[in-house]
This record gives structure tokens, sequence and C-alpha cells, in this order.
């Protein structure tokens, strides 16, 4: 059966704002809904809808919202054009910073490559996943489905994306520790002493406060650190402008004001996840080569200005000509039923099955780990002890 629950909040979206132009707010997690709505005076009740917030949004302007709720930690964007995201500072800065950076933050032995018959690239690697949502999951993920032991990490004390967590651990093995406590602390340090990647997506400095910052880790274990940043990149509203020129626009949409629009899939988070996982691998590889301990870096900002020098289809074959995504139903359409694979539930699971798309990446002649050939689905966020095989 399909799952029945949505993906979004219903309050997650895009609104316009007084100077016509527009915000993205991120509501999925409670916290994040709450404090949203705590900015607009809005008390969070199941019964707040869109047409509320959206009135209440209709009062800021968008920048002054998203400084409102960056200064309250809260996740929300305004939406720039190409041309507005140019001059801003972050887009300035990044300028000549690549999609991944890799950045040598201690001196380390050579890794020593043991000689063995090894199905996969990355058969024998540890990693330790300290990321939530897409773009770090996304790493972990494609890490364990060529050989690593990709072991996800999360807190009992923090919400969970069922629908994102349960697609995004598919090959991974799942814990829960509370580092409140000691002795789950001291847990996760003896997993990052035996750790060759640590992989976390948390804010920045976060978990530098709890000891686990890449110099303290360098310390620990010669290994690789790796963090995501978020920012606006102006493709929502690129999408947008598009649109309004396939529609040939109207008197009421003009192109100083076009309604921006979500892309159909996260591009940005997916390419950021694989970009990372490459930059993992080939920091692994300076590793045997050189030796030393690395922080392996991906910004979202910076990934999203990649994608952006990519280029865009024409309106017309984006929109018009071009084949439509496939319809959500059972049984699948053929195109995604023939690129997709079922994963079984760990041995300590309940014996359920899931169909989820294939591993993108198939190389020649390793094959990816998935549900096909061995690989399990934990299904859930604590499925095995915090320990390495």
């Amino acid at each position: 059966q399909l799952p029945q629950d949505e993906v979004w909040d219903p309050l997650a979206g895009i609104y316009a704002t007084k100077d016509h132009g527009f915000v993205r707010i991120h509501t999925n997690f409670p916290h994040h809904r709450r404090g949203i709505l705590d900015i607009l005076n809005i008390r969070d009740t199941p019964e707040v809808t869109r047409a509320t917030v959206g009135d209440a949004i209709k009062q800021w302007s968008k920048v002054e919202f998203e400084t409102a709720a960056a200064e309250k930690q809260m996740c929300a964007t305004a939406l720039r054009s190409f041309s507005e995201w140019d001059t801003h500072p972050q887009a300035r800065a990044l300028l000549a910073t690549a999609p991944v950076t890799i950045t040598k933050i201690g001196e380390a032995p050579k890794r020593h490559v043991v000689p063995g018959n090894y199905l996969r690239p990355l058969d024998g690697i540890r990693v330790v996943d300290l990321s939530r949502v897409l773009a770090g999951p996304i790493t972990g993920r494609t890490l364990a489905a060529h050989g690593a032991d990709v072991l996800l990490i999360t807190s009992p004390n923090l919400p969970s994306l069922p629908l994102l967590d349960v697609n995004t651990s598919l090959g991974k093995r799942t814990t829960q520790l509370d580092l409140n406590k000691h002795e789950d602390y001291a847990r996760l340090l003896r997993l990052a002493k035996d750790t060759d990647v640590f992989l976390q997506a948390y804010r920045p400095g976060g978990l530098a406060k709890k000891g686990f910052g890449p110099h303290e880790l360098a310390t620990l274990r010669p290994g690789i650190f790796d963090s995501l940043v978020q920012n606006a990149t102006g493709l929502n509203f690129a999408e947008g402008e598009a649109y309004q020129q396939f529609l040939n626009l109207d008197e009421t949409n003009t192109p100083e004001n076009p309604q921006p629009r979500p892309l159909p899939v996260q591009a940005l988070d997916h390419a950021a996840g694989y970009l990372l996982a490459f930059g993992i691998n080939a920091t692994l590889c300076k590793t045997i080569t050189e030796g030393g301990s690395y922080e392996v870096r991906v910004s979202l900002a910076s990934i999203g200005q990649w994608l952006r020098s990519l280029g865009r289809l024409d309106p017309v074959q984006g929109f018009g000509e071009g084949q439509s995504l496939p319809q959500r139903t059972l049984p699948l359409d053929k195109e995604i039923a023939d690129l997709s694979v079922t994963w079984n539930q760990t041995s300590q699971g309940k014996g359920r099955k899931m169909t989820a798309l294939k591993h993108p990446a198939i190389l020649s002649v390793t094959p990816v780990r998935d549900g096909s050939n061995g690989g399990e689905a934990p299904m859930v966020l604590n499925s095995h002890e915090p320990v390495w095989l």
C-alpha cells in the first residue's frame, strides 16, 4: 500500500509578503512549526490554516521575515531572483567556492589497506551518521550502498520524519543515543574512536560544543568530518519565471512579479548528498596515498550556484513537450516499477517489506548493496545496538 501520510506539514510552503515578494517556510518539525507561528503571533493548533498564516505573513516584507526567523533559529527563506541572489553577501562570499571542499586539518599516517576479496569499493569502511532530513542522510545511504557499515545515530529527544527516514536509512543500521546521558555520550565516544568517517549536518558548532568538532575528532581518530550549510539560491524564483514564460504570461502576473514554484523534487538536497559522498570517497583515497585527517564540507548554497551554472531547459520543453512525472498509484507506473527494488526489514524487525527506487549510481563491476542482494532496511530508528560490526 502507498504511505497515507504527507511528507510536508500542511503549513509549509511559499507565501506572499507585503513588498510583493515571497518567503518559503519549513514547518515539518514541530518546534519549527511552533517557532514560525510564534513569530506570527498565531497559536499553534490543528485548526490553523494556510489562509491564516498567509494573512499574517502578508504583514511582513520578505527579508524582514527571513531575518526574524533566523534570529529565532527557525527555517524560513526569502525567495530571491538570480539577480537579487547575486548581490547577497553569501553569494559573493561563495563565488570562488567549489561545491565540495576538502581541507586538511591534521597529520596522520597513511591508511593501511588490508588485502582481501572486497565486493564493493567501501567494504570495511565505518561511518558514523549524525545527519537528518535529506542531504546528509542521502550521503550516508550512498556510502552504505557501496559497502560501508553506516550507523545512523539519532536522538530519542528529537522529532523524526518517518516517510523520509524510512527511505534515507536504506542499507544502514540505526540506533539512538541521548548525548545528555553520560553512558550514551561514552558510547558515541567509543564509536568515534573507531570510525573512518564522521558525517554530521547539525548547526555549525553544535557538536563541537559537545566535544565532537573536527579537530577533536581528528585527535580521537584520523578520519573525516563532514558538514552541510544551507541558504537561499534563487532556484524557486527561476522556476516560477520559466513557468510564466511557458504560459505566455497574463495581465495580472507580470515578469516583475512571478509566482515562485517549488521544484518537483529536492534537487538541491539530493545533489548535495551525492556530491558529499563523492568528496568523502576522494578524501578516503587521500588518506591512503598521503595520510592525514580532513574536513569535507558541502554548502547547499554553493550546490545551488553549481546547479544554476548547468543551464535550464527551454520552458516549452520543461513544462509542455517534456514527459510528465509518473502518477503516484498502485500498481506502480511501469516506469517507476522498472526502476524499483524490494527491501526486507532487518532481522530485528517485524518482517515487513518495502519498495523503493533503486540506487541511481550503479557501477559495472561492483554492484550496489540493495534489497535484491541481501541489503536490509531498518524501517525504524532504533533497530540496532550502538556497536560496530
